[in-house]
């Protein structure tokens, strides 16, 4: 079953995200040869992100929060959107998004569909990362350099990031589609309890809220 059969399109809440610790792991193996050589398989195509969310916490009222949030989940059972403090937009921290951000695809006349995505470096290196939370209202979308209208030219299925052109604005053979946007990561807790101790809270011991990332 996908991860995404079992999810709230609710945002964690982004006071205590912001105060979060976390990022990108790899699943690699490395071999080491009887010549002292290295043999490295990447043993995932993706990579995928986890949190400590108990970082983020600041007062009673953020534990009151995030315990009522995990309630609402049932733990562990469905997943939500979580706003990552470090990589939330197609572009750099303090820009603005643009609709040139982001390569998401190639028109061939036909294809309407075009998956939202991010890519990570240059060349034959780059990652591209697909992106299935985009925040409403943050898409923008251009073709050939040149924007187009959100709802007139094309829709967002925010619930997947797929980009859908209407008839007749369906990107031409060799035009190059491209976008921008703000973005969610879906993520579950990645335990079946929370342990507060308010004692603790006040003496300034942090409690751990371990968040993973679901994979499309």
């Amino acid at each position: 079953m996908s991860g995404f059969e079992a999810f709230h399109e609710v945002l964690f809440p982004v006071a205590v995200s912001f105060g979060a610790t976390g990022g990108p792991a790899r699943r690699n193996e490395i071999v080491l040869l009887t010549s002292g050589h290295e043999r490295r398989n990447a043993r995932f195509a993706d990579s995928r992100r986890s949190y400590d969310a108990g970082t983020g916490l600041r007062s009673l009222e953020d534990v009151h929060d995030v315990v009522a949030f995990f309630e609402a989940r049932r733990g562990s059972l469905h997943g939500f959107r979580f706003r990552d403090p470090f990589d939330m937009k197609s572009c750099r921290p303090h820009e603005t998004p643009a609709a040139t951000d982001q390569p998401i695809g190639t028109g061939d006349g036909t294809s309407a569909v075009f998956q939202l995505s991010k890519t990570y470096g240059d060349g034959a290196d780059a990652y591209r990362r697909p992106v299935a939370k985009p925040v409403a209202g943050s898409v923008r979308v251009a073709v050939e350099g040149i924007e187009q209208l959100a709802g007139t030219q094309f829709g967002v299925d925010h619930t997947t990031g797929g980009v859908t052109f209407v008839a007749g604005h369906v990107p031409v053979g060799g035009a190059a589609v491209t976008a921008g946007f703000a973005f969610d990561v879906p993520v579950r807790f990645d335990a079946e309890r929370l342990t507060v101790s308010l004692a603790g809270f006040r003496a300034g011991q942090i409690p751990t809220i371990p968040l993973i990332e679901i994979l499309p």
